[in-house]
């Protein structure tokens, strides 16, 4: 169970990546997480409406097994393979959090600062994740595709469009980081 509890080398796990690329390529599927939302808007048939989820959705159910089977790893893993022991954290980072009043995790795999809603606090937690949901989400699919999907699947088949779009994802990320996350907390 060991091997299932703790993190694996990146070289093992950008391996396995490539290899499900490949085999995605080799099948002529396309990838992407984000495409989930269209497809579930689509099976409402709000595309006799909205000429964006009028496509081909039965395409892309398959991908959807990819969903649910995601959010049932996940479950899986957060419950009945996760060991408190491997979350480590470079100490400069802890202090860097802490000055921004964010505590270590602390055996948890997301600080109890960011997620707890207490007090005067909940309003500005609840409206924080509602407007950074929407900019996620207006954000992924303005960008033809989230993060992963850019930075996986668009750049194993070479599209231009998502090395620049993972370009701008990580200047993004270092401007929020730098900058825009210094003045929230």
């Amino acid at each position: 169970m060991e091997i299932f509890t703790h993190t694996w080398h990146w070289a093992l796990s950008g391996f396995l990546i490539g290899l499900i690329m490949l085999t995605l390529i080799y099948f002529g599927k396309v990838f992407g997480m984000s495409t989930n939302l269209r497809t579930l808007c689509s099976m409402t048939g709000i595309g006799k409406k909205v000429s964006f989820f009028d496509w081909d959705w039965k395409a892309q159910q398959w991908n959807l097994v990819v969903l649910l089977g995601a959010m049932l790893g996940g479950y899986v893993a957060t419950h009945y393979l996760s060991d408190s022991t491997n979350v480590a954290i470079n100490p400069i980072t802890i202090e860097k959090l802490s000055k921004l009043g964010i505590t270590a995790p602390q055996a948890n795999l997301l600080p109890d600062t960011l997620y707890q809603l207490q007090g005067d606090q909940i309003i500005k937690k609840i409206l924080f994740l509602i407007v950074g949901g929407l900019l996620i989400g207006f954000g992924s699919r303005y960008a033809g595709g989230c993060t992963s999907g850019h930075a996986i699947s668009g750049l194993s088949n070479f599209q231009v469009p998502s090395l620049k779009a993972v370009i701008g994802f990580f200047i993004g990320g270092l401007i929020m980081v730098n900058f825009i996350f210094p003045l929230i907390f």
